[in-house]
């Protein structure tokens, strides 16, 4: 399954429409990823909190599929996910920590496709 492929459907409407927002936004991305020290796992791992802070779902489930591709463990995302338990609270928390059980399933499932 290719990297586009796993996007939502959603984003790939709206890049469709709107290629030059969408190339700009990745180019502030670009920018904001390349200031500081943090490698890339704990950037992704960072990111898992604020996605969980903010409720957003879908911007979870990439993290942690990019954080994982980035050499994170299922358990460096689960703690990740659990250190948000007493500043977001516990419904926010297991809400995020289902979420990325979807996103391990699904990682698990492609590698399976992949391995047949």
């Amino acid at each position: 399954m290719s990297e586009a492929s796993k996007l939502p459907g959603t984003f790939r409407a709206f890049s469709t429409k709107y290629p030059s927002i969408v190339a700009q936004h990745e180019k502030m991305a670009g920018a904001v990823d390349a200031v500081g020290p943090l490698d890339d796992k704990t950037k992704f791992l960072v990111k898992i909190g604020i996605s969980l802070g903010a409720g957003l779902e879908s911007a979870l489930r990439s993290h942690v599929r990019r954080a994982m591709q980035a050499g994170a463990t299922q358990e460096e995302i689960e703690q990740a996910i659990l250190l948000g338990m007493n500043t977001r609270g516990f419904p926010a928390t297991v809400a995020a920590w289902s979420w990325a059980q979807v996103q391990f399933d699904r990682d698990r499932n492609d590698e399976a496709t992949r391995d047949e």
